[in-house]
């Protein structure tokens, strides 16, 4: 039996799983960790393996980018990443909740160290389940990052290219295969044929 691929979430969706994390114990972690699978695409192991030096620029402050390393990235596929604005306020707004640190890990578990990425996907199960989302797991967030950006990529001039180096992937069939169709776009493209 050949497994399905995680779902790609609806934006009413994530916004209610934003808004359910804020009820966990750690309300900002968890929102940092969805917005980074949401808004910035990132996989589990580079989650759980994301440090503040990516994150921040020089004087300490949260940068406009992340820099995600060849160490924590699947296939050495280190990037940089422009910053979503509400991942960027989520991540002032945590560092500071965790009193600037300059170097460690950015997602800490509960005993301070680095979550594993085992962690990760168990978190975003766990998470999914108690919200009732089936089909849903630590991969739903970059397919759906990467389906939006296939969607409004021609209104920035850009090309698919783009999404492969955000996604950092080695292929563009890669970066196809996260992608799913909009049975409403298809209509609208035939209508107009």
């Amino acid at each position: 039996m050949q497994r399905q691929p995680a779902k790609v979430l609806e934006a009413a969706d994530v916004r209610r799983t934003l808004a359910h994390v804020t009820t966990h114990r750690h309300p900002l972690r968890d929102t940092v960790i969805v917005l980074l699978s949401f808004k910035a695409g990132l996989r589990a192991c580079e989650i759980a393996g994301l440090t503040w030096p990516m994150v921040l620029k020089t004087d300490g402050r949260v940068a406009d980018h992340l820099t995600i390393s060849g160490n924590i990235a699947k296939y050495s596929s280190g990037r940089h990443i422009p910053c979503h604005l509400e991942l960027g306020k989520a991540l002032k707004a945590y560092h500071a909740s965790v009193g600037r640190p300059e170097t460690g890990p950015v997602i800490r578990s509960e005993r301070g160290g680095h979550m594993t990425p085992r962690s990760i996907v168990s978190w975003f199960h766990d998470t999914y389940a108690q919200l009732g989302l089936v089909g849903c797991s630590s991969h739903s967030g970059r397919r759906t990052f990467i389906t939006q950006s296939a969607r409004i990529i021609s209104k920035t001039g850009g090309s698919l290219r783009d999404i492969q180096e955000l996604a950092g992937h080695r292929a563009l069939s890669s970066t196809e295969a996260y992608i799913v169709g909009s049975r409403d776009a298809q209509r609208k493209l035939i209508s107009l044929l």
